[in-house]
């Protein structure tokens, strides 16, 4: 069977990572090799910032889906290999160019290897003039319609047969661990990745009525969690029943008040489930002036419920922005469908925009907090996603009910 070649390129950042940087590209490498699992890739080569795959031609369309979701890639490319020298270069490249038809091309080289005799504008002259021999096509250094792309790295070089980008990032986990709050919306997902694309681990936490209301909530928070997974390979969500804090806060608290209440008992309990899970920080898809609930005021009173940071990756970006990238990375589809959230649920109709701190915690004198967090954490579920893959759980929580999802082994 025909097999292909894949370079699989880092992100630059990585490289700027100082002492650090070992760990950040050992973290990377294992995530890309993690990304191609079953579909038998070979690690043919493994140089600082780049790694070369072998798999059968048949596995490819699933590799290129794979890699284009795999943080910590710049960008990957279906590659031939060649000796280090000039003439393999240019007998590899009278192969492509025996199946194209172009106007216009560049050459672009890249010299990891130092000792190699010639530089960079020089292997790109040599290979050009061969090129517009072969083909008659004019050299354009800007647009042109076909780029070749000649890596020359130690004992080897590579010839771009076709190029694609990669999302960036970093790998997973180099940045700590953080614990998100889920809604069925288009935004908390996509703050969610935000912190995934920049290392962190995150722990994702949905809030739902069930039972008092349907488990639509409950059934769409899994499906954006099933579909973050890609990224992070491994993720765990929390679904916490949030009904019975609720019925307290509406006979308790001035109405107008209700959703800022919702949102400070949100973050209490999302803090004692990053305490357990060794999180160092919340993460909420809040938008400043978005929404009645996201004013400066009304943020500032939420944010006096914990003790923990609060990341706002979306805090200054606007809804056209945050749909763009929700249905980059797919979870848009399952943002729109229709659900029945917790802050929707006996919202009033006029919310306060300026929340007084005063107001809200003389409200919460009233409320037995300690029971409600407590109750809230007992009669959840955790749900654990694996990608690619199934892969079996190493321990049982012993204070939730734990599931296991994720697509069935190839």
């Amino acid at each position: 069977m025909t097999e292909t070649l894949i370079l699989v390129n880092l992100f630059h950042e990585l490289a700027l990572k100082g002492q650090n940087r070992p760990l950040f590209l050992k973290r990377a490498k294992v995530h890309v090799r993690e990304a191609l699992k079953g579909l038998g890739a070979t690690l043919e080569a493994d140089w600082a910032m780049a790694l070369l795959f072998r798999l059968e031609e048949g596995a490819w369309p699933e590799a290129q889906s794979r890699l284009q979701d795999t943080l910590g890639v710049e960008s990957f490319a279906r590659v031939l290999r060649t000796p280090p020298d000039l003439q393999a270069l240019e007998a590899a490249l009278a192969g492509v160019l025996a199946g194209e038809r172009f106007a216009s091309f560049r050459i672009t080289a890249k010299r990891s290897d130092k000792a190699f005799p010639l530089t960079s504008p020089e292997i790109e002259r040599r290979l050009g003039a061969f090129v517009k021999e072969r083909t008659g096509a004019q050299v354009r250094l800007r647009g042109a319609e076909r780029e070749f792309v000649v890596r020359i790295l130690p004992g080897a070089a590579l010839l771009e047969v076709a190029h694609y980008p990669g999302p960036g990032g970093l790998p997973p986990g180099v940045s700590g661990k953080v614990v998100a709050l889920l809604s069925g919306g288009i935004d908390s997902p996509v703050a969610a990745y935000r912190l995934m694309r920049r290392g962190a681990e995150v722990v994702l936490v949905h809030f739902h009525p069930f039972p008092l209301l349907s488990g639509a909530s409950r059934e769409k928070a899994m499906a954006l969690a099933e579909r973050l997974a890609r990224f992070q390979h491994r993720i765990r969500l929390h679904l916490v029943p949030f009904s019975e804090v609720q019925r307290h806060i509406i006979v308790e608290a001035p109405t107008p008040y209700r959703v800022v209440l919702y949102r400070r008992y949100m973050l209490r309990i999302a803090e004692a489930i990053a305490k357990e899970e060794g999180a160092l920080a919340l993460c909420t898809g809040d938008s400043l002036g978005q929404v009645a609930s996201q004013t400066l005021e009304n943020l500032h009173a939420v944010n006096q419920a914990t003790t923990l940071p609060v990341f706002r990756p979306l805090i200054g970006s606007d809804k056209q922005e945050i749909m763009a990238e929700a249905k980059r990375i797919g979870t848009y589809p399952i943002s729109i469908l229709p659900d029945e959230e917790c802050c929707t649920l006996f919202a009033p109709k006029h919310p306060v925009t300026r929340a007084r701190l005063a107001v809200v915690l003389e409200a919460e004198k009233r409320l037995p907090t300690e029971e409600l967090i407590a109750l809230a954490l007992k009669e959840r579920e955790v749900v654990t996603y694996a990608w690619p893959g199934r892969k079996p759980l190493k321990e049982a929580g012993e204070k939730a009910f734990i599931m296991e999802h994720g697509p069935p082994r190839g």
